[in-house]
């Protein structure tokens, strides 16, 4: 066995999970609406076939206030019970456990009926909640009891209760957000009551027989957290109430420290867990910035958790515990945490799916099912989207070929795997790589092919990607200046101080890689030192003062339009990018106008008048100004009667997105 920590079962006395791997909950979308359960029966059912040891759900509401949007999941009636049977069903005919997530979202609901344990509003959300009566209190136990029962009705294995993240369990935690002096406050103790009398209740309502899980927030990182003696507290007082195990949750949504992006270094939390699971005589589960099974059994052997949670390295890769299993952990299509298709979509009120794997969330829309007709493809560019294309045609039989003009694949992937903190994007190359393989394509590198050579072909795939588009300003031909590949690839020297033309997700990553000088990512000690992160054994909410690394370079980055920069960022991931290039000292200027580019720097001015003429005294300019479509092929092919299918950059050079070039791929791959 190659994992025999991660794939060894762990008996909890009355059941037997199958192996280490918890599936954590995400919210989907498809939870909220009665006729989406059979897509979410098939979501779960792929990842229970795929060997999960037990499966969380995204987060149901016990009562109305606790809803996170306006009618959104519930579980407060049999009916809806009965309904959940074919999701508890799918999951039990693939040998998996599956338990329900008991989530109430106080005041980080986004409606007028929010409720906390304080009326204040989180700085994140424009609803003030109502403080919760002493009443509303004992109610709302009730309704967590009630769920639990529901679940247990439903054929759930067992439910997590929701304690982490900032949402009601946590509120009534920390000073920040707790108020109160009655019996539900005041003191920590009292504090504690409301989820510890939530636990106890559900356990007997449940029985004894039925895991119950308890989601602690083990590290708030905001100001007026709970302290580690609370903490711990906390997790001695769940355990006595019934607790069938506590799983790991840290920071809460309006946190300044980032938890879930790709720049955090992998495993960032595990000694908090560790730290909890010396307090406690119940398993405790390692979450947050684990994805592949090398690490995940590494944390087993080294530390006292003993399970280990995974949420979106699932949605990437269902096969993900049946690969580790069958000694193929290079074929397991790794989680690069870019959270573009998943958490993004969720705080967009859009159906969560990967970036990765665009079927997820989609099993039974999107399939790809082996062929009867065997086609030859050639698939000209290995980026993004003509390596999903080639990897899944080939994977449901088809004949395939891959031409790629550099000596590498990946594309803009290749380049962003260079960027500071984004290093897991040699991941995905990995991936594509096995997996070219293992599906027998023909790559052939280093070829620029030719519509002739393509003329035998049954079908031509154009995925030729992008090139960068040099926009028209004076000077732009100065040997000064650089497009935004030029500088990552290291094509040309940089000097130390740089101005970069656009703001976009590109700009963002550049002045990013020249403000680190391209340095490896971040180790814990220096990333805990660059947010300000402090162990939370060491202080309350386990925050400090932020110390940056000092910039490697003085950089500018400019934009045409007015007011800030980075607006159009991932919804979970830009504020990150922005919090980032602000600690470094980037200068941002936007309303700019680009006058021309001299031996003495870029001169530029201000507003539609060109008013407040400025001269940045620069080494380089760097250019990020968007793409043009690469499809220089497209006439030619036409011309000898070829109708190529055009996708990815080559069909619409927007800023870089990789997400719409993978699901393009993949839904081509599912139709030739």
């Amino acid at each position: 066995m190659n994992y025999p920590n991660l794939l060894s079962p762990l008996d909890l006395g009355f059941t037997t999970l199958r192996n280490r791997v918890v599936m954590g909950s995400m919210h989907t979308g498809l939870e909220d609406r009665a006729r989406h359960i059979d897509r979410l029966a098939e979501y779960f059912a792929e990842r229970a076939h795929g060997g999960v040891g037990l499966i969380i759900t995204g987060g149901y509401a016990p009562n109305r206030t606790g809803w996170l949007l306006p009618f959104a999941s519930e579980l407060t009636s049999s009916t809806q019970a009965r309904r959940h049977r074919r999701v508890t069903g799918a999951v039990h005919d693939a040998g998996g456990k599956i338990a329900l997530q008991v989530l109430h979202a106080g005041r980080y609901a986004y409606h007028p009926l929010s409720v906390s344990a304080s009326s204040i509003k989180a700085p994140i959300n424009p609803f003030r909640p109502r403080r919760l009566s002493s009443a509303g209190v004992r109610s709302t136990i009730d309704d967590f009891a009630r769920c639990t029962l529901l679940a247990r009705e439903a054929g759930y294995d067992g439910v997590e209760i929701m304690g982490s993240e900032g949402y009601l369990l946590n509120q009534f935690l920390a000073e920040r957000t707790n108020k109160r002096n009655d019996d539900w406050g005041g003191t920590a103790e009292k504090r504690r009551r409301f989820p510890v009398e939530i636990v106890r209740r559900a356990r007997a309502a449940a029985g004894p027989d039925f895991i119950i899980c308890y989601r602690m927030s083990m590290a708030d990182y905001v100001e007026g957290g709970q302290s580690w003696d609370e903490i711990i507290a906390l997790a001695t007082e769940v355990e006595a109430a019934g607790a069938t195990m506590i799983n790991s949750g840290f920071g809460w949504h309006e946190a300044r420290v980032p938890t879930i992006v790709t720049s955090v270094p992998g495993s960032a939390f595990v000694d908090i867990s560790h730290a909890v699971a010396g307090h406690v005589n119940i398993p405790v589960v390692a979450s947050n910035r684990i994805n592949m099974p090398q690490a995940a059994e590494q944390i087993l052997a080294d530390t006292g958790v003993q399970l280990v949670s995974m949420a979106r390295p699932l949605l990437a890769d269902p096969e993900w515990v049946l690969k580790a299993q069958t000694a193929r952990a290079d074929e397991i299509n790794t989680c690069i945490a870019c959270n573009q298709a998943c958490l993004d979509h969720a705080f967009v009120k859009k159906t969560v799916s990967c970036l990765l794997n665009p079927r997820a969330g989609h099993e039974t829309e999107l399939v790809l099912a082996p062929t009867r007709h065997t086609r030859s493809i050639a698939v000209v560019g290995a980026g993004p989207a003509g390596l999903a294309t080639a990897v899944n045609a080939a994977a449901r039989g088809h004949q395939v070929t891959l031409f790629e003009a550099n000596d590498v694949i990946g594309g803009q992937f290749d380049m962003a795997r260079r960027i500071p903190g984004k290093e897991e994007f040699n991941e995905t190359i990995r991936y594509f790589t096995t997996m070219l393989a293992t599906n027998g394509v023909e790559v052939r590198l280093n070829t620029r092919v030719s519509a002739a050579a393509l003329a035998d072909y049954d079908h031509v795939v154009l995925a030729t990607g992008v090139a960068p588009r040099i926009p028209a300003i004076a000077g732009i031909d100065h040997p000064m200046v650089l497009t935004y590949a030029e500088a990552i690839t290291g094509a040309k020297p940089i000097g130390a101080s740089v101005a970069v033309i656009g703001a976009g997700g590109i700009g963002f990553d550049v002045s990013e890689f020249l403000v680190t000088d391209n340095s490896p990512t971040l180790n814990l000690k220096e990333w805990k030192a660059e947010w300000g992160v402090a162990d939370p054994w060491d202080a309350p909410g386990a925050l400090t003062t932020p110390i940056p690394a000092a910039p490697a370079r003085e950089v500018y980055l400019l934009q045409r339009t007015d007011g800030a920069q980075g607006r159009k960022l991932g919804k979970t991931s830009g504020w990150v990018h922005r919090a980032s290039l602000k600690a470094k000292g980037v200068q941002q200027l936007s309303g700019v106008n680009y006058e021309r580019i001299a031996d003495d720097g870029l001169h530029i001015s201000f507003g539609p008048k060109r008013e407040r003429p400025r001269l940045l005294e620069v080494d380089n300019v760097v250019v990020c100004a968007g793409q043009e479509p690469v499809r220089e092929l497209e006439e030619d092919l036409r011309r000898i009667g070829i109708d190529p299918h055009i996708i990815g950059g080559a069909a619409f050079a927007a800023e870089l997105d990789a997400k719409r070039a993978i699901k393009q791929g993949t839904e081509l791959a599912a139709r030739l």
